[in-house]
């Protein structure tokens, strides 16, 4: 996913791109070396624990020169028409007000300057994620999530990426849908990884009696049998979508 994002905003030397809602900072350590010599990579993240992740991970990676901002994406605060590239992985559904996230992304754009996303495709397509969550419907244990609410899912509908995108006066040039494989040695392994990485679904543990956290993990697993591979290990197909769009110059 980061290398098509990447591959999608084409950074050039002496650009400026900044990543949004950035996490460990993957996505924009890929643009780094493309926008050198003069160029600059800012790496973002509203949450200062994940900035300090990408701290970390840039320091692995031994990169230097990059900057480090705690940035809410629905008030940047880069100044108008200064940046010639954004990228934002997962990160534009989760916003509570996307339209002004998107308008934020078209105001520090210079004119020409290009946006690449990714949002996750359906919950359909995505048995790796929603397994937990299904198990604990099916259960009883929690309601139908609102697909309005801020979510891995919200933007997943056809054409909703684009619409609001575009409700911000960006021009969407590409949407593509991106298939994915999810790999782990085992579903323990798989169980931990989800457990760890899902607030909705480490919340739901702590309320839960043991047992039926333990039904809630043995539903999920089921959900994933088709994909477990016969030494154990488990390959789960996922879809994502991407979309560039500019500012138009």
């Amino acid at each position: 996913m980061s290398e098509r994002l990447v591959e999608l905003l084409e950074p050039h030397p002496g650009q400026t791109i900044v990543d949004l809602a950035a996490g460990p900072g993957d996505t924009g350590f890929l643009a780094a070396p493309l926008v050198e010599p003069g160029g600059r990579l800012v790496t973002t993240d509203v949450a200062p624990e994940m900035l300090d992740a990408a701290r970390r991970r840039a320091a692995e990676l031994g990169l230097e020169g990059v900057e480090f901002r705690i940035e809410d994406l629905a008030a940047l605060s880069f100044g108008d028409e200064t940046l010639d590239g954004i990228l934002c992985r997962w990160g534009l559904m989760l916003v509570p007000d996307m339209d002004a996230a998107a308008a934020e992304i078209r105001r520090v754009l210079r004119p020409g300057g290009r946006a690449a996303l990714a949002v996750w495709g359906s919950p359909d397509e995505n048995d790796w994620m929603t397994a937990p969550g299904r198990s604990a419907l099916e259960l009883g244990l929690v309601e139908r999530p609102d697909p309005a609410a801020p979510g891995p899912f919200r933007l997943s509908a056809d054409g909703a990426l684009a619409a609001v995108l575009g409700s911000a006066g960006l021009a969407v040039q590409t949407v593509d849908d991106v298939r994915l494989v999810w790999r782990s040695p085992s579903l323990g392994e798989w169980w931990d990884v989800v457990r760890d990485t899902s607030r909705m679904l480490s919340t739901l543990l702590e309320r839960l009696s043991p047992v039926e956290a333990q039904a809630v993990r043995e539903g999920a697993e089921r959900r994933l049998g088709a994909w477990v591979d016969a030494d154990g290990s488990v390959a789960v197909p996922g879809v994502a979508r991407v979309a560039l769009a500019a500012r138009p110059g």
